[in-house]
Formats: structure tokens, C-alpha cells, sequence
């Protein structure tokens, strides 16, 4: 029995997987149990619930994966802050507290957290590359025996563009383009301008090109990047300012486009629309241009695709479309939070050498990999709250929530295991019916209180989905867009632009349409998701419609519940109709007022671990001080050596000392109030000593490398070169134990 573990952390969207021999036991994201959105601290309510789901003592996990390689992540900061010295001075003084003092330690770190599990024998710990945990993530779930990789991201150590291939259980490195030449950086620059978040506004932005028109294209290519034929590129850094301050965007850069960044909240134009529109057209560009180098190069007829840029189902869509590659699949959660799976399944096959047999659909199982929970725990959490319910079978809940759906009613529907990745797949969604031209406006403004101008996704019936789309390829994880059939759709006024595009129906479902004619489809088997397809088969019966709205069971800025409890509460402060909670079904019209749902549990301690008073942590706080204070009173007052005062003041100092060793539990509010202060303190001297150090330092050795002509930004372009990519390096996989 082998099990391995991996972990991604300490950046965004932290998760943890757990593979038993080989297979997919549990997958989870860290947020859905703190419910703080890309929650970036270690995983330890996700690697426990792993834990649980496989049955297993952590002293009985064998190998730790973590997702990246932190000494050469730590190497491109240093090496950005010496390009941009003197202007990085605010980002340094930012990042560098962190990595001083837990990243560049990250052994130790992972070490101590492992014990806060209850482990006694600390695992083999191996750091695979940031890519190499994209590419692993994609490639080895896939049904692929033979494929090409892309992955494509923000930024992992240094890479943001990479190519591999894949084949049984091996999977090697190809080329790669590095930092800050990023088309998730450049895709999030664009976010921002538009007035929303890195990291979680991109959809937003994807969900707004269609009101506009790609007006910008061709000045995006003009002025801020330098694209070659094979689709690797080069920034025009001067239009940028992430790489050296704190800002995505600079003062030319707004001046390029006519305005500063949107204020977030404030009315959109339609300069915002025509942007939208125009990054994403390059963007999907430089997609495709990446996609036919690979399959020219390589020449393999399946591609997995991973990375944050991997969700952009728009682009996905029509990479489909075009017919570049007999097969392509993305990896659901192809974000940072599906690192922690591809560094288990580096480890898995890399480190291990363990074989590979590729299975249809794909290793996923639908991406239900997280907590699932039984009838007694949504009934105990029923009566507690005081709410009004009745328990059903499967037959009679499915027929209820089809007839309320049928009636326009919108339904909490959460069942069975929870979804691993940014999508909600049907066991933690809102649904709808997607024939009322409302109801798209009254899901997002009364009911997830979000921009009316979002799209949803279909959620249909998989032997009904060429009778409604054009594409005919099986979409399981909502990441393709695809057009409905002409004889579905309705023509679009020609004089009507922008929102007010979405007062004028599409398609016979609105609510599923978006105003260019597309949709993101998910389609849905009986294999795979038993449950769900029996409810859309009763609601086809009821309707003739084979297709629900089906958006993720949660309100903006918030991550999708988890627990029954969660439920509840998202239940109770929207204008949400009916809950069906695994057998029990809920109306909103029956409940009586003084329902009660406790509020979350506070994970403030266990993301703060210097905060916890452990035994150990509070008798050498005892400890220390006990010494320090006599050091220091020796120190000031030496003309009371040999007297009775200092002698008094060692005996107090040693019975502070041995009372904590004896009575830790004791001085548990002294060692909470003195590592308070000691925050407070750090947060104005840490400051001044890093801009001394700044200054002192990283400056003048900046200089002197550019003096010298070095630049680790690559900031100049080259009209004559052919690429801007380099080879990977390819020994990886020998090298899965370092850090670096």
C-alpha cells in the first residue's frame, strides 16, 4: 500500500489530495471549510478530511507532495527586485517578511503542521516544479495514453507558459516561457482595469466580452506584446507594473486606452466591453498559436490543458472547434488548487515509477471528490436550526423539485460528495429552469447578488445535447463553450449593444444564453452522476426541456458551501424557493421566523499557528524570557552583581521559568499577549530594517547587474527571433525531493 499526499498552500486557493495506490481517494479545497475565499493557509481541515475519507492515520501517508519548488520561487523574487531596484521598494518590503520567515523554511513548516495533524513519523517530503504539478494534474487523470501538455498560468517559480508530452506513465518537458511573459498576468491586468479582482474576476471579464467588440486587438498586439508565430511572447513591460510594484497596470498603460481602472462596483462603458472583448480574441490567439505549434512539433492527436488560463472555457471552446486535436481534456480544477493533485501524482509516477492505465471517461470520477455527508447529520443540523421540513424518496424529491423548477421556482440542491474545483457540478447547486426570460436577472440580483450580466451554464442531459448544441463532444466539467444550433437561437436586434443586449432572448433558453448565442454546457451521464441525471430526466419528462440552469450553491464572494449548515445559511439569506438537503426538502414559504443557523466555526487560531498556545510553545516562551530578563537586568544594573537585588531578581526569573515548565497552561494568556505585542512590534520595525536592507543592499547590486547588461525580466523584444521560449529543464523527475 502506497499513499501519497499532496498539498498546495501559502499563495491562493490552498487544497489537498490524497491518492490510495494510485487512485483519486479525496480532493478538496482549504476555502470551503474556513469559507474565505481563496483561502491561501495550509490545508489542514482538507488534508484531515483526506485522512478521513481514505481511513488511514497520517502517520500512515508515505509520501508529502507539496506544488512547487520554494527556493526557486524565492530565486525569481530576488531576481525581479535586483531588475526593478530602486522602484520594488514597497513589493519587497511586502513579500519578504513571509519568506523570511516561514516560506524559505518551508520544510520546518510542513514538518510542524504535520504534527498539529497528530503525525509522529513525518512523510518523504518531495516539492515538485509548479508546472510540473499542472502538467501532472492534467495528463495522468486523463484517458490519455499518449498526449501533448500546455499549461498555462499566472506565474509558478518561473515559468508561465509550458509544453510537455505525455506518455504512459512518463511525462516530459518540452519548452517553457517565463516571468513576467505571462498571459494569465497579462489577461489579470485587464481584470483589474475593468474594475475587478485578480483571481476571482477573470470570469467576470470572460462573461463581459461578448457585449462589446474586439476594437482594441490589433493595439494590444501593437503596442503591449511582441507575438511570434509559435505563440510565445514578450511583454512591453513599460505598460505593466506588477513585476516591480504593486499595481498590475502603469500610468502609460492608461493613458494607452483612455482612462485610469474602473472603480470597482462603478457603471461599466462600453470601453470596458470593447476591452473585454479584445483580450480575449488575443488571448485566444495566442492559444491557438501555442496549441497548433504543439501539435506540429509533437505531433499527437490528444492535448490536456491545465493552469488558471485552462478555465477560460470560451478559449477551450474553440480550440475544440477548430478540430486541431482528435480529443482535448482539461483538468477541472485546473487551477492552483489542482496542484495538490498533480504533486501527488508527480510523486505517484515520477518518484515512485509506478504505472499508468488510462480510463474512460477519465480518473475524476466527475470531480466529486470532496465531503459528502449522511442523513443523520443534515437531519441533526434540520432540527437544530428549527427549520420546517419533510423527508421524501429519490422519486418523490426528484418529481417535487422538477414541478418547482417547472413553475419557475429556483432550488438549493445539495447532495452527495462536494465538487473539487471552481464549479458546482450538481451536488452543490443553485438550479433553475432555463426557459423564463427572468430568470437569469433574478438568480444574479436576488439570489447570488451579482452583476446581471453574468452567464449560466446548462446543465443537460447528454443523449439530448446535439439536438440543442453545436458541439457534440461530452462537456462533464463545464469548461467549453460552445454555440446553440441555428434553429435553436433568435435573431438579435442589430441597433441594441451592450447590456441592454440582454432585455432581447436568444435562444427558447434565455436563461442559459448568452448574448452572443453561446453557452458553457455541461453534460451529464448516468454513469457519472447518477443522481443529478435522474432529477434532469424528471424535470425532461415534466417540461420536454432536457436542461436546468445549474450555478454554484453560493452567494458572491463567498466560496460554495460545504456543509449542511452552509446550505442553510445560503438558503435563508437569499431569495432562494426550495432546499432539497440529500432527502429532505425545505419550502421557503413554511419556515417560521425564528430559525436559527450557527454561525461558522472560527479558523482564525489554526491558520495562525504562532498563535496556539501549545504546552511546548508556552514552557519555551517561559524559558526564554526567564533568561532574557536576567541577561538584560545583569546587562543595565552590573553595580548589583553579588548583591541581594540581583539575586532576587534570578530567583524570580527562575521560578517564572520553571513554573512554565511545570504549569504551561498557566501562562497561556501571558505567551498570547506577548506574541501579540511582538506582531504589533515586528509591523514597525520589520519595515524599517527591510528598507534599510532595500536601499543598502538589493540597490546598488541591482545597478551594478544592469550596469552589466543582465536583465532576468528579459525586457527587450527582438522582431528578427523566431520564439521567445526556452527548453525545460528535463531532470525534473530526478530531482522530485528538492526544494529547489
Amino acid at each position: 500500500m502506497t499513499v501519497v499526499l499532496g498539498v498546495s498552500a501559502f499563495y491562493h486557493d490552498s487544497a489537498a489530495a490524497l491518492l490510495h495506490d494510485g487512485e483519486i481517494v479525496a480532493a478538496v479545497q482549504e476555502e470551503r471549510f474556513t469559507r474565505r475565499k481563496n483561502d491561501p493557509s495550509f490545508p489542514i481541515h482538507a488534508v484531515r478530511h483526506c485522512l478521513d475519507a481514505a481511513g488511514l492515520h497520517p502517520d500512515q501517508v508515505d509520501h508529502l507532495a507539496f506544488y512547487d519548488k520554494p527556493l526557486l520561487k524565492f530565486e525569481r523574487l530576488l531576481e525581479t527586485h535586483l531588475a526593478c531596484a530602486p522602484r520594488s521598494l514597497s513589493a519587497f518590503v511586502q513579500a519578504m517578511p513571509v519568506w523570511l520567515k516561514e516560506k524559505l523554511f518551508l520544510k520546518h513548516l510542513l514538518r510542524d503542521h504535520w504534527r498539529r495533524l497528530g503525525g509522529e513519523r513525518i512523510p518523504l517530503l518531495s516539492f515538485p516544479a509548479h508546472h510540473q504539478s499542472h502538467a501532472a494534474s492534467a495528463f495522468y487523470p486523463s484517458p490519455f495514453e499518449r498526449a501533448a501538455v500546455l499549461c498555462l498560468d499566472g506565474v509558478g517559480e518561473w515559468a508561465t507558459t509550458s509544453a510537455w508530452c505525455g506518455a504512459g506513465r512518463e511525462l516530459e518537458p518540452l519548452w517553457q516561457q517565463d516571468f513576467p511573459h505571462s498571459l494569465g498576468l497579462l489577461y489579470s491586468a485587464f481584470t483589474v482595469y475593468c474594475g475587478f479582482r485578480v483571481n476571482s474576476g477573470e470570469y467576470k471579464l470572460m462573461g463581459l466580452a461578448p457585449y462589446g467588440e474586439p476594437r482594441y486587438r490589433d493595439r494590444i498586439l501593437e503596442e503591449l506584446l511582441d507575438l511570434k508565430d509559435d505563440g510565445s511572447f514578450r511583454l512591453n513591460l513599460r505598460y505593466f507594473d506588477f513585476a516591480c510594484g504593486r499595481r498590475m497596470t502603469s500610468e502609460r498603460f492608461h493613458h494607452l486606452f483612455g482612462g485610469p481602472p474602473r472603480r470597482p462596483e462603478s457603471e461599466l462603458e462600453t470601453r470596458h466591453m470593447d476591452l473585454a472583448a479584445s483580450i480575449q480574441a488575443v488571448t485566444e490567439e495566442i492559444i491557438l498559436r501555442l496549441a497548433r505549434t504543439l501539435r506540429e512539433e509533437t505531433g499527437e492527436r490528444h492535448l490536456c490543458l491545465a493552469g488558471g488560463v485552462a478555465l477560460n472555457c470560451v478559449a477551450n471552446g474553440k480550440l475544440r472547434a477548430i478540430g486541431l486535436f482528435d480529443e482535448i481534456w482539461v483538468q477541472p480544477a485546473a487551477g492552483d488548487a489542482g496542484g495538490a493533485l498533480g504533486a501527488a501524482l508527480a510523486v505517484h509516477h515520477g518518484r515512485l515509477g509506478e504505472s499508468r492505465t488510462p480510463r474512460r471517461p477519465d480518473a475524476m470520477t466527475g470531480a466529486l471528490l470532496g465531503p459528502a455527508y449522511d442523513e443523520a447529520t443534515m437531519e441533526t443540523a434540520l432540527r437544530r436550526a428549527g427549520a420546517a421540513f419533510e423527508r421524501l424518496s429519490d422519486d418523490e424529491l426528484d418529481n417535487r423539485v422538477a414541478e418547482a423548477l417547472a413553475a419557475g421556482k429556483v432550488v438549493g440542491w445539495f447532495q452527495g460528495r462536494a465538487e473539487f474545483g471552481p464549479r458546482a457540478l450538481g451536488d452543490r447547486s443553485i438550479l433553475g429552469d432555463p426557459r423564463p426570460a427572468g430568470m437569469q436577472s433574478r438568480i444574479n440580483q436576488k439570489i447570488k447578488f451579482r452583476e446581471s450580466f453574468r452567464p449560466f451554464a446548462p446543465a443537460v442531459l447528454a443523449k439530448h445535447q446535439g439536438d440543442w448544441f453545436e458541439m457534440t463532444e461530452d462537456s462533464p466539467y463545464m469548461l467549453f463553450v460552445t454555440r446553440l444550433r441555428a434553429d435553436r437561437l433568435r435573431p438579435a436586434p442589430e441597433e441594441v449593444q451592450g447590456l441592454e443586449r440582454l432585455r432581447h432572448p436568444r435562444s427558447e433558453v434565455p436563461a442559459v444564453t448568452h448574448v452572443d448565442g453561446s453557452a458553457r454546457v455541461q453534460t451529464v451521464r448516468p454513469d457519472i452522476h447518477p443522481r443529478f441525471h435522474r432529477l434532469l430526466s424528471a424535470f425532461h419528462a415534466r417540461t420536454g426541456c432536457p436542461m436546468v440552469v445549474n450555478t454554484s450553491f453560493n452567494v458572491r464572494g463567498e466560496p460554495i458551501v460545504l456543509t449542511p449548515e452552509d446550505a442553510l445559511r445560503c438558503f435563508f439569506k437569499t431569495d432562494m424557493d426550495l432546499l432539497a438537503l440529500g432527502p429532505f426538502l425545505l419550502e421557503k414559504t413554511q419556515q417560521p421566523n425564528d430559525v436559527s443557523i450557527p454561525a461558522p466555526p472560527d479558523t482564525t487560531e489554526a491558520s495562525h499557528p504562532i498563535l496556539k498556545a501549545t504546552p511546548k510553545r508556552v514552557r519555551q516562551f517561559a524559558v526564554s524570557t526567564a533568561v532574557v530578563a536576567a541577561i538584560l537586568f545583569a546587562f543595565f544594573f552590573p553595580w548589583l552583581a553579588g548583591k541581594g537585588p540581583l539575586w532576587n531578581v534570578a530567583a524570580g526569573c527562575a521560578a517564572w521559568g520553571l513554573w512554565g515548565l511545570v504549569f504551561p497552561r498557566t501562562l497561556t494568556r501571558p505567551y498570547r499577549a506577548w506574541m501579540a505585542f511582538g506582531q504589533r512590534l515586528g509591523r514597525l520595525t520589520t519595515p524599517l530594517l527591510l528598507g534599510f536592507v532595500y536601499f543598502a543592499l538589493v540597490t546598488p547590486m541591482g545597478l551594478a547587474l544592469r550596469l552589466s547588461g543582465r536583465d532576468p525580466l528579459q525586457r527587450r523584444t527582438d522582431p528578427g527571433a523566431e520564439s521567445y521560449r526556452r527548453p525545460s529543464d528535463h531532470h525534473l523527475n530526478t530531482r522530485l525531493e528538492k526544494p529547489f
